[in-house]
């Protein structure tokens, strides 16, 4: 079973420290997990620090995966827009791999993951034809394509409608299901993050705010401290979680 934690984990840029103290509980893999904070919270500081881009105080302990296994899909992709959508995902498959011959089981691979994610009739379009939404769904085919165990997605829903953000959502949960890796997918809609995701870790200002399951993590308390809020979390018509935003957190008399 692939499973990472955090513990203690601090980064920065030149002696501007964006992370102080960031821990989490054993994040096992079939599963999602949500990172959320408001934005400049850290979380993309936190993704690069795990993925090894930065440096920095505290421990990443990863077991049944080495860092090798691990893909980072940043909010900015830098996509090739000369390429068609099929030879993007070829290359990201290629990459660091040695020669560009194709075997069936990578020409699979390819195939796979364009339908997994509901991207196969856009595969002869040329990327610089897409929409922000169709190249965002591409740049998360490019990131699985290759069978990672761990994988960290910054925003991977942001430019997406409410249909495809429920489908890709799915997508990714199915495929955390089935190959056992884990995923941690810094999220801001909390209705989207309840609905999918297990586990979930709060940050604000570098630090951990809350790290556990994820209706527990995300109470009232901690939802006005990370986002200045009041908000509550009732149960939908389907028994489904649900939060509803009163409005700005009222001052204390």
């Amino acid at each position: 079973m692939v499973t990472l934690q955090l513990d203690c984990i601090g980064a920065g840029y030149g002696r501007r420290q964006i992370l102080t103290d960031i821990s989490s509980p054993l994040i096992q893999g079939g599963a999602l997990t949500a990172l959320v904070g408001a934005n400049a919270a850290g979380k993309s500081t936190l993704f690069r620090r795990i993925a090894g881009h930065l440096r920095g105080a505290g421990t990443v302990s990863l077991s049944g995966a080495t860092k090798d296994d691990l893909r980072y899909m940043a909010q900015d992709t830098g996509m090739n827009a000369v390429l068609t959508v099929y030879e993007s995902v070829i290359l990201a498959l290629k990459q660091g791999r040695g020669g560009w011959r194709l075997s069936t089981t990578e020409l699979n691979a390819v195939d796979k993951a364009l339908h997994r994610f509901g991207i196969a009739h856009l595969a002869e379009q040329q990327l610089a034809e897409l929409s922000g939404g169709q190249r965002q769904s591409v740049s998360i085919a490019q990131t699985l394509v290759t069978q990672p165990k761990v994988v960290l997605m910054d925003e991977p829903t942001s430019a997406l409608d409410l249909h495809r953000q429920f489908e890709v959502l799915e997508a990714l949960k199915s495929y955390a299901q089935e190959t056992g890796a884990v995923l941690i997918l810094a999220l801001h809609d909390l209705n989207q993050v309840m609905r999918c995701c297990s586990m979930a870790i709060a940050i604000a200002n570098g630090r951990t705010l809350g790290a556990g399951p994820t209706l527990e993590v995300l109470t009232p308390t901690l939802i006005r401290a990370l986002y200045g809020i009041d908000a509550r979390v009732e149960s939908c018509s389907r028994g489904c979680p649900m939060m509803i935003v009163d409005g700005p957190a009222r001052q204390s008399a």
